[in-house]
């Protein structure tokens, strides 16, 4: 949803490299007054070297369309002030140490990024943190402003109408696929392991031989929270699952750590950071049991026997997903899969899991596939599965019976657009600004910068 607006969407990877490159013998001068906020030459300069170095193209002469995506941002962040919108710290952390460690891969060793960039690592982060928050901020703001975008069916039908013939998008072959999975059994021997782990980790904390986040970052199995010290940002209790959020929500004191607390991802320690009223922000480690060889192949064979009795009709698939399939999320469905794209059965090949459609690619209509070995997409533990497929859909044209989840989402993304250039173009109207001479000769996307 972030995401939806041509224009902007380069404004936001613009953001993302603020003051990271270091320029020599320029004369710096004030090209742009946003209200209160100048836009500096020597931004635009290193807005348009980061993208020559990244191999972003820029339709149109960039010394236009750097400063009024620049100039954009500057609408929007003031906007966010007023509505006392911002994002959290860890968010932040997150996204600097991903761009990091994208110029680290890009540039082979942290010696050589540092050289290219002529600062050390350290003063890199704190300039990218600047830019990080504001484009984080930007994106909250724009899903402020569209959060209410509804679209009814009538109006729908009405969009579909309208669309010119060439207009009408195409859709790719299709798929309805059921799916039955089996988890291995962990051994106990490895839970144990994993808890004792566990209890020194928390021994260690609680006598202030480490810090809880260290011992996050050297061991959690959580890629999305290891890194920033195992901090989860602040959360809702419905935004956690169940076992997770009984134990977390009941911890007062900071200095803490709760006891192992088992979900599905596998098995927990929880240290809380901060209240906000009802959303709290924690620290957790996660360590996820291995499966041994032995039993992946034991699950593998249950799961050629289950197979075998499907094919002898001895039950239907959808009653074997029903009552044996361990997919939370499709045996109550009979084994349905449900495409979280756009909330319909219907799925592209290329939004299968990589394994499911690897399997669904051999298979005729309603026949079943051989058993094989997936991860977990929620919490990537291997399960051996087989898939059903239930129905193939032919290439064609957008039909409003056929497909109007996916004319649905156009029409919402129209309204989208149509709510952010509204926004912009008001805020263009209100706000003083005031563009050097040299600079004001260009076909903006916006032509409202230039006032009489």
């Amino acid at each position: 949803m972030r995401r939806f607006i041509k224009g902007l969407s380069l404004a936001i990877a613009l953001f993302s490299g603020t003051m990271l490159f270091a320029q020599e013998n320029v004369v710096d001068e004030v090209v742009w007054v946003v209200g209160d906020e100048a836009i500096l030459k020597s931004q635009v300069e290193e807005q348009r070297l980061r993208m020559q170095y990244e191999g972003e193209k820029i339709k149109g002469d960039p010394y236009c369309v750097i400063p009024e995506q620049l100039a954009i941002q500057k609408l929007f962040l003031h906007q966010a002030k007023l509505d006392s919108i911002e994002v959290s710290d860890s968010q932040v952390f997150q996204q600097v140490e991903a761009r990091i460690n994208f110029f680290l891969s890009q540039s082979g060793s942290k010696e050589k990024m540092e050289e290219y960039f002529g600062k050390s690592t350290a003063e890199m982060r704190e300039e990218l943190r600047e830019s990080v928050r504001d484009q984080g901020t930007v994106q909250e703001m724009q899903s402020s402003l569209v959060k209410n975008v509804k679209v009814t069916p009538s109006e729908v039908r009405r969009f579909y109408q309208d669309l010119p013939q060439d207009s009408i998008p195409f859709i790719p072959v299709q798929v309805e696929v059921e799916i039955i999975t089996f988890e291995p059994k962990i051994q106990q021997e490895e839970i144990d392991n994993i808890k004792s782990r566990l209890r020194d980790y928390t021994k260690r904390v609680n006598e202030g031989e480490t810090e809880f986040s260290t011992l996050a970052i050297m061991y959690s199995q959580d890629p999305g929270s290891a890194r920033n010290g195992g901090e989860l940002g602040f959360m809702g209790r419905g935004e956690f699952v169940p076992e997770f959020s009984a134990v977390a929500f009941q911890l007062n004191d900071s200095k803490k750590v709760s006891k192992i607390v088992e979900t599905e991802f596998g098995y927990h320690i929880i240290q809380l950071i901060e209240r906000r009223g009802d959303r709290s922000n924690f620290r957790h480690i996660l360590l996820t049991p291995e499966v041994s060889d032995k039993e992946l192949l034991t699950t593998q064979t249950r799961m050629d026997t289950l197979k075998a009795d499907l094919d002898s009709l001895k039950f239907t698939f959808e009653e074997a997903a029903k009552y044996l399939s361990h997919d939370k999320d499709t045996r109550n469905n009979n084994g349905l899969m449900v495409n979280n794209y756009n909330g319909t059965s219907r799925f592209e090949m290329e939004q299968l899991p990589a394994e499911v459609a690897k399997a669904v690619e051999r298979l005729d209509l309603n026949q079943i596939s051989a058993p094989f070995i997936m991860k977990n997409q929620k919490n990537g533990r291997e399960v051996v599965a087989i898939v059903k497929l239930k129905n193939r859909i032919a290439g064609h044209k957008a039909t409003i019976y056929d497909d109007y989840q996916v004319l649905k989402g156009m029409l919402e993304t129209e309204k989208r657009k149509q709510v952010i250039e509204d926004f912009i173009k008001k805020k263009q109207a209100e706000t003083y600004i005031r563009i050097k001479e040299g600079w004001r000769n260009c076909e903006f996307e916006y032509p409202g910068w230039i006032k009489n």
